[in-house]
């Protein structure tokens, strides 16, 4: 008779946690919430330790301690153990407090939550505890999805479920809901790992002992699995349930064991089955009758015993070998090596990947490794942003690497719109999105940056139009708003209000006329505007910043009054007299009357432009925006200046009085001018004047 032992068996890392842990805490006031594992073996074990297994949370007095197992609990347990000081010791697996977190958030998001697994298994009543056990569950492909509501829903498993009834199911809710349904494969890889192996050996053997506890879900599964590939499959709980008349016509016979099964199970049903036999084998005989050697596979997960430990690394015991197995001190998952933290757990069992086989090589590190791998792995597959820098490139696209996974990012993946130069992507970094991971032949995932390019221009475009309609929405002409210069041009200022950019034309910056936008704004700096004009349908809005600002006119009644003197510049002349500058927005008119006390037929005569004066104020209307200048007022009058009419000679050569002519009526003295105004004087002319003061 030939036996053959499935290679992963024995407990997994979140049972064997949880069982470690409680056979090595401190025992007084310590209680499980639930049993720890469902193995009557194991459970009895802790029990005799003084651990009491509670299924009632008033049962666990207030100061005691609580395990929680590894197959978690709901959110109303941790709240509990806070409001009544109960410490909690947590050995939940890393595998369900995942799938906790997608419930809560998807929860969170409005999403109704589908499991998919047996409604009254623990770790699927913790599941439901967190979305207020609001949770559809299903166990069966067979079931009435209709009772689902039609908001989007998630999809999670029950980590030990069977992965070929979770993807019937999956094909089922799909057929109904395939636009609204979010699924996350959440099988703990170690459980679809024991269940393809346990086809595999079924389908090899005449007979198949699945040992494990008769209300462990896992267990249960892998039996369930194995009656499908073999017709005589036995349920056994321990060696005890082994009656050997009933195989010892077989052959070939696998034992398969689950998750919350103790490696020493097995080797205690072999040795009943070695001494039930009728020629009375020995344990070694019947270990010599399977393979001399165990076989190995490169990438195979074991549990191995510690035996010793040295300088070199520690020599480990795997399942049914015959010797020890060097695990190099490289290949142990910590930071420092020290061989006496081996030597104190001697007899503890590791687990370990085969990673090279004639001779065996072992690792720990890798474990490390792959199950971070996957478990980034299956945040990408999820639809989380990844990044990896860009390695080569091929006539169909870029290529790179994600941990032991190859990248394709096909050429219309690569950003919008065609690439023709793919080199130039080589050594640089690419931003992806999962569009397909394939696991078939190779591992390799297909990706692509362009629908994050697109998406994040998508989301700039909706902000940028939301922010505008915001914008447009709070603003009016005549608003008075704070702005900050970001850049300027020969033509004007952009102004930042509120996030967007308005104008300031130059023209719009001062009362007197910048040459430039530096003359009065500082790039960087925050001013006063004032919203002149909105334009929606164009996106712009023009502001002023002299609008805020007093006009020299509005403060001339402070600087300037009557008869004062002032100091200024012509700047133009008319026939009629000459504008002084006397600051900027200022100019004063000096009537020709008013320049000299000898008579001009024209100012030219006495002023020339940009000539500077000093000149007497005759009158001041700042509300009119005028000055009446005088510069003979500060000089003295000539004395005995006449003007007397030139004396036409007669034909004997006398001279006589020439007749006066008829003369026009006399220009008005400044102070007359009843009206002029700044700037449009060029076009007045003085028989103009005259008529109007007619």
């Amino acid at each position: 008779m030939e036996f053959i032992i499935a290679k992963n068996g024995g407990f997994c890392s979140g049972v064997k946690k949880a069982v470690d842990t409680a056979l090595s805490i401190n025992a007084e006031n310590t209680y499980i919430y639930g049993e720890i594992i469902h193995n009557p073996d194991v459970v009895q074990k802790i029990r005799e330790r003084g651990i009491i297994t509670v299924d009632d949370l008033k049962e666990v007095p207030k100061g005691a301690t609580l395990i929680i197992r590894s197959h978690g609990v709901g959110k109303f347990v941790y709240e509990y153990c806070q409001e009544n000081d109960i410490k909690v010791v947590d050995c939940t697996c890393e595998f369900v407090r995942r799938t906790q977190n997608i419930v809560k958030e998807k929860f969170r998001e409005g999403k109704t939550i589908v499991i998919i697994g047996k409604k009254t298994h623990p770790e699927v009543v913790g599941l439901s505890g967190w979305c207020e056990n609001q949770a559809y569950v299903f166990s069966s492909e067979d079931e009435d999805f209709s009772i689902l509501p039609e908001n989007i829903c998630c999809v999670v498993a029950q980590t030990t479920f069977s992965k070929e009834k979770f993807e019937k199911i999956i094909k089922n809710l799909n057929d109904k809901r395939r636009k609204t349904l979010e699924v996350f494969q959440t099988i703990c890889y170690t459980t679809i790992g024991r269940q393809n192996e346990a086809i595999e050996l079924s389908q090899q053997c005449d007979a198949v002992l699945v040992i494990g506890g008769l209300n462990s879900s896992n267990t249960n599964r892998l039996y369930e699995i194995c009656t499908q590939h073999c017709d005589h499959v036995f349920r056994l709980v321990n060696a005890a349930d082994l009656k050997y008349e009933t195989i010892k016509t077989f052959k070939r016979v696998g034992i398969v064991t689950g998750a919350s099964t103790p490696n020493a199970q097995p080797q205690e049903v072999l040795l009943k089955m070695g001494m039930e036999t009728e020629a009375k084998a020995t344990m070694e005989e019947v270990v010599a009758n399977m393979d001399s050697q165990p076989k190995f596979k490169r990438g195979q997960l074991i549990t191995a015993t510690i035996s010793s430990a040295d300088d070199s690394g520690v020599a480990v015991l795997l399942p049914l070998a015959k010797k020890e197995v060097m695990l190099d001190k490289d290949e142990v998952d910590c930071e420092v090596y020290n061989k006496e933290d081996f030597n104190a757990k001697l007899g503890e069992e590791i687990e370990l990947m085969v990673i090279g086989v004639n001779p065996v090589k072992l690792s720990q590190k890798e474990i490390k490794k792959i199950k971070e791998e996957e478990a980034l792995i299956a945040e990408v597959k999820d639809g989380k942003e990844f990044e990896v820098v860009c390695t080569g490139f091929n006539k169909g696209g870029l290529t790179a690497e994600y941990g032991s996974y190859s990248v394709f990012v096909p050429a219309r993946e690569v950003r919008s719109g065609f690439v023709k130069e793919l080199d130039k992507y080589v050594g640089k970094k690419l931003r992806l999105k999962v569009l397909e991971i394939k696991t078939e032949r190779r591992k390799e995932i297909i990706a692509s940056q362009r629908v994050i390019i697109e998406a994040e221009r998508a989301a700039k475009a909706a902000a940028r139009a939301e922010k505008e309609a915001a914008f447009f929405a709070s603003i009016n002409v005549d608003d008075v708003v704070e702005g900050k210069v970001e850049r300027v041009t020969n033509f004007g200022a952009f102004v930042s209000v509120n996030g967007f950019d308005c104008l300031a034309h130059i023209s719009d910056l001062s009362w007197t006329g910048a040459k430039t936008v530096t003359d009065v704004l500082e790039v960087g700096k925050t001013y006063q505007f004032k919203v002149l004009k909105i334009d929606q349908e164009s996106k712009k809005v023009s502001i002023g910043y002299k609008q805020l600002q007093p006009q020299p006119w509005d403060l001339a009644a402070e600087k300037y009054a009557k008869d004062d003197v002032i100091h200024g510049k012509v700047v133009r002349i008319v026939p009629f007299g000459a504008f002084v500058e006397v600051e900027k927005g200022i100019d004063g008119l000096v009537h020709v009357s008013q320049i000299s006390h000898e008579f001009l037929e024209n100012p030219t005569t006495a002023l020339t432009i940009g000539q500077e004066i000093d000149a007497k104020i005759l009158n001041l209307d700042c509300v009119e925006k005028k000055m009446t200048l005088s510069i003979k007022a500060l000089e003295p009058k000539p004395e005995n200046l006449e003007r007397k009419p030139k004396a036409a000679k007669t034909e004997d050569g006398e001279t006589k009085e020439k007749p006066r002519k008829a003369r026009a009526p006399k220009v008005a003295a400044p102070e007359e001018v009843t009206e002029w105004t700044e700037g449009d004087s060029d076009g007045v002319s003085i028989a103009d004047l005259l008529n109007k003061n007619a």
